[in-house]
């Protein structure tokens, strides 16, 4: 089992590191003004997101789901756990709505400003802070 939390980590870590930059590409295309920048940076979206981020939200998926699996009593009874699962469902939503953006800025027909896409960026973080504690700490709720 410590191999599928190895390659659990391993997909974590590419998922996030699309999850951090692809809302930046999303600043700078929503700067840019010219159409050869623009056409760069949806191959550079586009690319990150299908071939990085989302095989690796899908790995994340499946190897955290096998590890449940093998030991649901234990994870499932676990408090910190259900916090945990509740902002990786936040962060499939957040993955979603990269996919939004996404097709918006493809077709030209980006509604928000690049100010929008830097709060946005920061999104990410505020969601792999408290999950990283809740793994490693497993803190006790309501004793």
């Amino acid at each position: 089992m410590l191999w599928v939390k190895a390659f659990h980590i391993m997909a974590v870590i590419c998922w996030f590191a699309g999850i951090f930059y692809l809302p930046r590409l999303f600043v700078y295309h929503a700067m840019s003004e010219d159409t050869t920048s623009q056409e760069r940076f949806v191959i550079m979206e586009s690319k990150l997101f299908w071939g990085i981020m989302t095989p690796s939200a899908i790995a994340t998926i499946l190897l955290g789901a096998w590890m449940i699996a093998d030991s649901p009593s234990y994870y499932l009874s676990a408090p910190w756990m259900h916090v945990k699962l509740a902002l990786v469902v936040a962060l499939l939503i957040f993955h979603w709505a990269c996919w939004y953006f996404l097709d918006k800025l493809k077709v030209d027909s980006n509604i928000r400003s690049h100010r929008y896409f830097r709060v946005l960026n920061e999104v990410p973080v505020l969601m792999m802070i408290p999950i990283v504690i809740l793994v490693v700490v497993k803190p006790v709720f309501g004793a």
